[in-house]
C-alpha cells in the first residue's frame, strides 16, 4: 500500500504561482510513474506531469513551460511548480504512484481568479 498527502493548494490571481507537494508513504518500490493529474468540474480527470521509470518526464501540452515536476528523493515527496496560472487551470490537483497497484491521494483544490 502506498498513502499519498498532498498540500499547497489555494486560491490565486492569473499570472500567479503556486506549489503542490505530494508526500508518499508505504510500500514505494518499484514505481512506474509518479505524478500529478487534474480534474476540472464537469471534466475527465486528464494528466498534468509526471515522471515515468526511466526518470523521464511527461507534460500536458497545456502546461509545458509554466509547470515543472520535481522530486526529492529523501523525503519521497513529488512537487509541482505552478507558473504563470491561467483561469483555465482551475481543477482538482491529484498526487498519482503507480507500482503494482495505482494509488491516489485525496486531491488538492486549486483556483485561479480572472
Amino acid at each position: 500500500q502506498v498513502q499519498l498527502v498532498e498540500s499547497g493548494g489555494g486560491l490565486v490571481q492569473a499570472g500567479g504561482a503556486l506549489r503542490l507537494s505530494c508526500a508518499a508513504s508505504g510500500s514505494i518500490f518499484s514505481i512506474t510513474t509518479m505524478g500529478w493529474y487534474r480534474q476540472a468540474p464537469g471534466k475527465q480527470r486528464e494528466l498534468v506531469a509526471r515522471f515515468t521509470s526511466d526518470g523521464s518526464t511527461n507534460y500536458a501540452d497545456s502546461v509545458k513551460g509554466r509547470f515543472t515536476i520535481s522530486g526529492d528523493n529523501a523525503k519521497n515527496t513529488v512537487y509541482l511548480q505552478m507558473n504563470r496560472l491561467k483561469p483555465e487551470d482551475t481543477a482538482v490537483y491529484y498526487c498519482n504512484y503507480r507500482t503494482s497497484g495505482n494509488y491516489w491521494g485525496q486531491g488538492t483544490q486549486v483556483t485561479v481568479s480572472p
